[in-house]
């Protein structure tokens, strides 16, 4: 409001000044200037009258002489004041009709409309510093699973895609950089409601700011960054972010895992939402040779997975200079699109195909042309753009990998259940028949087929009030009892618990049913909508728990105990 303040005033001052110039010298005028009252005698105006009389004829509004006719001396004077006051008015108005569409203070009047939206935002929110094409997935898919953002970027075009996106509710967002501290701290960064901030900025350097910036400013809060260079991982990583994300290397480990473990794919694409309940699995092909076209970050990051899994892998590259050579040597100079490019390759014998350049039309032509002399290739393509999705779509390939989208899921994850990151990693630990069997057991939970339902929950006063209570009073509370209906003592609700992280930092997969329950322990379940909503009876309400515990729960009510004539 100060600089709105100043703004005007700067702007207006001189015409403020001739008005009241304007004003001072009619008035003086019409009080020095002598008259006649109705009788005849002489008679001076007073400065109130003078004043009042000055002011409804410089606006034109014209009530006439008072308190007396005029003389033709005041009169004279009168019309002299009105042509000076007319103009100065004309004036006045004019500079301030130029004010008022001045961009400085309309982007004034913006930022503190923003700075009290923000101010009164009484539900946790996320700080989203850039509305790229992963911004946008990301704000949406918070909006939309009932979260709450504030968003900072510093293209005016951008925000009004914002403006104009179909979501459930109006996303505040500030015109600037969001690596100025001063715009981090308007959107919201000191604000206790503010939850996490997630730098997708494409520029690393800015990125790296605002981590910093956020770190500085408020130590405990979650910061996550997007990275394209190791350098700047390593930097991020080196004052406390929480989570670095390099798209190229998050695929890279999902492609790995479609390998090693198809069926551990199968289950993060299921319970990430990525693909239905009734959708068929990705079937990666066995041995054999891969293409690999596009030798930069994205290329390399996926031709040390494919070496990892020992499968014979050739790289087209049409600027080896730049980019660098395999360390195995084979390589194939060339685009790609072309069909003489792919057959000294070895399309005609490869079994799987990767089209990784940073052209989303290159990579269409690569797969169409490889898919023209291989019918049966396995095709991973690499979408840039968003807008280009229809087309890709359109393709038909086995695994699309857009790194805007990428991106936005693992930070919707870590945002929304960050315990399931950690479950997927340790999943990598086990067995690929371990993951087909929990599969197995989380779709015979579900009827109608409908998607799975992840959430997260810490025993602890607020989550679990009924649980905590009943530890402290010595009644144990098994892990069965909160999975037991509150409804139907001899019925379990349709949830698994897929992760527990005991008080002391142990971690267990598939914890079993007999376990007691701490203050402190975390819990990542998964199951069915009203498997969660009856859940809450339990964790919640001591009637609920002492029911499943005991299979009663005795009347404790006022009338109750009235009748059984306690006190």
């Amino acid at each position: 409001m100060e600089s709105i303040f100043f703004l005007i005033m700067r702007r207006m001052r001189a015409p403020l000044l001739a008005l009241i110039l304007a004003h001072s010298v009619a008035v003086l005028g019409l009080v020095l200037i002598p008259g006649v009252d109705d009788q005849g005698n002489p008679w001076r105006m007073g400065f109130f009258h003078a004043f009042y009389f000055v002011s409804y004829m410089a606006t034109t509004i014209g009530f006439g002489e008072i308190p007396y006719a005029f003389t033709d001396a005041q009169r004279t004077w009168v019309m002299v004041t009105i042509y000076l006051t007319v103009i100065v008015w004309l004036y006045s108005i004019g500079t301030l009709i130029a004010l008022l569409q001045d961009r400085a203070l309309r982007r004034a009047f913006v930022e503190n409309q923003f700075v009290r939206q923000v101010e009164r935002m009484g539900e946790p929110f996320y700080l989203i510093c850039g509305y790229g094409e992963t911004g946008r997935a990301l704000v949406a898919t918070l909006v939309e699973g009932g979260g709450h953002a504030v968003v900072v970027d510093a293209s005016p075009d951008r925000l009004d895609e914002l403006k104009m996106e179909v979501i459930r509710e109006q996303v505040p967002a500030l015109l600037g950089e969001s690596r100025n501290p001063e715009n981090l701290q308007k959107a919201g960064l000191l604000n206790p409601m503010c939850r996490g901030v997630v730098a997708l900025t494409p520029d690393n350097d800015a990125n790296l700011k605002i981590a910093i910036s956020a770190k500085l400013l408020r130590g405990d809060i979650k910061v996550i960054c997007r990275a394209d260079s190791k350098e700047v991982e390593a930097n991020m990583a080196s004052f406390g972010t929480d989570h670095i994300i390099d798209p190229f290397d998050t695929f890279a480990l999902h492609l790995a895992t479609a390998f090693q473990s198809p069926c551990l794919f199968l289950l993060r694409s299921w319970l990430t939402g990525k693909i239905g309940v009734d959708e068929e699995p990705v079937c990666m092909p066995g041995k054999g040779k891969w293409i690999l076209c596009g030798y930069g970050r994205f290329g390399k990051a996926v031709y040390h997975r494919l070496k990892d899994e020992e499968l014979e892998t050739v790289v087209i590259e049409a600027t080896p200079e730049k980019t660098g050579r395999p360390p195995d040597g084979i390589l194939v100079t060339g685009w790609g699109t072309d069909e003489a490019t792919l057959r000294a390759a070895g399309a005609e014998e490869a079994v799987g195909l990767v089209a990784g350049t940073d052209n989303d039309v290159n990579n269409l032509s690569i797969a169409m042309t490889a898919r023209e002399i291989n019918p049966d290739l396995f095709v991973v393509l690499r979408q840039n753009r968003q807008d280009n999705r229809v087309i890709v779509d359109a393709f038909g390939a086995d695994i699309v990998m857009h790194a805007s989208t990428i991106v936005a899921d693992k930070i919707r994850i870590l945002l929304a259940t960050p315990m399931l990151v950690e479950f997927f990693g340790l999943g990598l630990f086990q067995e690929d028949q371990w993951s087909c069997t929990l599969f197995s057991r989380i779709a015979g939970l579900l009827e109608n087929r409908e998607p799975p339902e992840v959430w997260e929950l810490v025993v602890n006063d607020e989550r679990a009030s009924a649980v905590t209570e009943s530890i402290r009073r010595g009644h144990a509370v098994k892990l069965g009892h909160i999975l037991t209906n509150p409804r139907e003592r001899e019925e379990s609700l349709a949830a698994i618990v897929l992760l527990m992280i005991r008080h002391n930092g142990d971690r267990m997969l598939l914890p079993e049913r007999e376990i007691f329950l701490e203050p402190g322990d975390q819990l990542l379940f998964c199951g069915s909508r009203l498997a969660r909503s009856r859940m809450r009876w339990t964790l919640r309400n001591e009637h609920s728990l002492r029911y499943v515990r005991q299979g009663y729960s005795p009347r404790r009510g006022r009338v109750w105990k009235f009748l059984r004539g306690e006190r």
